[in-house]
């Protein structure tokens, strides 16, 4: 098992930038590919971005390209999330999620292990 815990979260102006971060403890860490889900008020959990064991792979819903930096580091067993020109869309609970199998997935259902989640809210 592994266990996840989200920091980082908070109530920023359109235009700025935020840093999350999921602290993983239990079995390796980089045994897990990582992922970012946002759950926005009233809305079910969608995929944000998600990265390989190894960092090689990484993907991202449309709505963040290009302002969304996703990365980890094993040695800390962290993963990040960088999020920049936020958007009052962005604003919901953010969570990271962990799955051993080292294949790209976009659905809250592929992933094993859950944070608590963090809240993200952007005001216009």
């Amino acid at each position: 098992q592994v266990q996840l815990v989200e920091s980082g979260g908070g109530l920023v102006q359109a235009g700025g930038s935020l840093r999350l971060s999921c602290a993983a403890s239990g079995r390796t860490f980089s045994s897990y590919a990582m992922a970012w889900f946002q759950q926005a008020p009233g809305k079910e959990r969608e995929f944000v971005a998600y990265i390989s064991r190894g960092g090689m792979i990484i993907n991202y819903a449309d709505a963040v390209k290009g302002r969304f930096t996703i990365s980890r580091d094993n040695a800390k067993n962290t993963v990040y999330l960088q999020m920049g020109s936020l958007k009052p869309e962005d604003t919901g609970v953010y969570y990271c999620a962990a799955r051993p199998t080292n294949t790209v997935a976009v659905v809250t259902t592929e992933y094993n292990y859950w944070g608590q989640g963090t809240q993200v809210t952007v005001s216009s």
